[in-house]
């Protein structure tokens, strides 16, 4: 068994090195920025990680999963995601709402609970802000997607997942912009990067901050890199 920080740290490393990862290893100070710790708390525990066989790290090296590691990680994702779905389909919480409950839920270790709920919530593949959802072998779908910050001026592209910030979450809602929307991008200003976009019959003007957080693919063929 192990402790909800060893857990987090485990979580972290999938989502830095297999989530829209260049990589499959990470520095200590990346990881200790996405933890928002110090560095030097980050080695430590990344020591212990490898006496437990969890991550590969040589000392002022970059550290990696094992498989044993990177399936531990999944598994804490997985239970955290299908919470998430489980509060906001079955329990009416807003998607802004389900990520901090979500992070206290995902430390519950029952595999016979979280292959239940996954049963019964009937195998969903994405959570509500269209990530994807690890089955029970730890196995995700990853499609190819670019953040609305990437995509061509005056092209259609579909939303199909969001960073699960609660700033990034609230301001769509005001905005009405939600997940599967078709969305085109009718400007974009060089100098500060703020961008006008079209969505069903609004126009938004909106920044960087939106669309770096907002993954898309073509809304004609369903991909990140197309020709359409």
């Amino acid at each position: 068994m192990l402790s909800f920080t060893e857990e987090n740290y485990l979580k972290a490393l999938v989502e830095l090195t297999v989530f829209d990862a260049d990589s499959d290893e990470v520095g200590v100070n990346a990881l200790a920025s996405n933890l928002d710790l110090k560095p030097a708390t980050v080695s430590d525990m990344v020591r212990k990680l490898k006496d437990k066989s969890l991550v590969n790290y040589e000392k002022y090296g970059k550290v990696s999963l094992t498989n044993e590691g990177r399936f531990m990680g999944m598994m804490v994702i997985r239970r955290h995601r299908l919470w998430e779905t489980f509060l906001s389909s079955k329990l009416d919480f807003s998607w802004d709402e389900v990520h901090e409950l979500a992070e206290e839920l995902e430390h519950i270790h029952s595999k016979k609970l979280i292959n239940r709920l996954d049963e019964f919530l009937d195998f969903p593949k994405f959570d509500p802000h269209g990530d994807a959802i690890p089955n029970k072998k730890g196995e995700i779908l990853l499609p190819s997607r670019k953040t609305l910050s990437e995509i061509e001026v005056g092209k259609s592209y579909r939303i199909i997942s969001v960073r699960d910030q609660i700033d990034v979450l609230q301001y769509m809602d005001r905005i009405k912009l939600k997940i599967n929307q078709e969305v085109t991008i009718d400007h974009r200003e060089e100098f500060d990067g703020l961008t006008t976009i079209s969505y069903g019959e609004q126009t938004s003007i909106v920044s960087p901050k939106l669309t770096e957080n907002i993954f898309v693919v073509c809304s004609t063929c369903s991909k990140a890199k197309c020709s359409c």
